[in-house]
């Protein structure tokens, strides 16, 4: 298995392991200005790619991380699944092929899974949405690793930068899903794709250690 492999199997465990043991919480966030069900169609999804764990397509980290988006989208309920099933299609497109994946291919798998979610949400930044948190913590990465920062520090900062951005969206009025039609009353609470956001990416950080240990091993 190559490096690259190890690790995007590390990173897509986590995001899995993160959002089944967050369902109640997305959901909570969710059912303050939306429909409630966030928490549920994310976790479905990601429940399913759980299951079928040890049978998807390894042939390299892109192909992994395509057949994760299929996945995903085939149980994924909502809007949820064409947004997170395109930008894990769109992320494995640009990995695939590669044995290694350094800063600069995380952040171009980033760069391409935030356009794919433009494209098929028709969202942009100050919308209130997860792009609030995705863009930002993944222009403090690009950043970090243009200036040769450690991977863990460049994770912690990340998502330290995540949690604060999404934090920001309680002050913004949603334009985009259910929480939009409320109108002003959706602002003075955060975007609970944004906080998801956040929650990977502190989860990601916290376990890199130990993930990166078990992957060279």
């Amino acid at each position: 298995m190559t490096a690259a492999l190890q690790r995007t199997e590390f990173v897509v465990r986590t995001i899995a392991e993160t959002i089944v043991a967050n369902e109640k919480y997305f959901g909570d966030l969710d059912s303050v200005v939306g429909d409630g069900d966030f928490g549920y169609s994310l976790a479905r999804g990601f429940e399913k790619v759980l299951d079928q764990w040890d049978t998807l397509d390894r042939t390299d980290a892109g192909v992994f991380l395509q057949k994760v988006a299929t996945t995903i989208s085939s149980r994924m309920g909502g809007t949820s699944g064409p947004i997170w099933g395109t930008a894990f299609l769109r992320a494995g497109a640009a990995a695939k092929g590669k044995e290694e994946l350094d800063g600069a291919d995380v952040v171009e798998m980033l760069r391409a899974a935030i356009a794919g979610i433009k494209a098929r949400g028709g969202a942009d930044l100050g919308e209130k949405t997860l792009l609030d948190a995705l863009v930002p913590m993944t222009d403090t990465l690009a950043d970090l690793f243009e200036q040769g920062t450690q991977t863990q520090a460049a994770l912690d900062a990340a998502a330290a930068r995540a949690r604060e951005s999404a934090e920001a969206t309680s002050t913004m009025q949603a334009r985009r899903g259910r929480a939009s039609y409320t109108g002003e009353r959706s602002i003075g609470s955060p975007d609970p794709g944004a906080l998801a956001i956040a929650v990977l990416a502190e989860e990601i950080a916290s376990r890199w250690q130990d993930g990166s240990a078990s992957a060279a091993s």
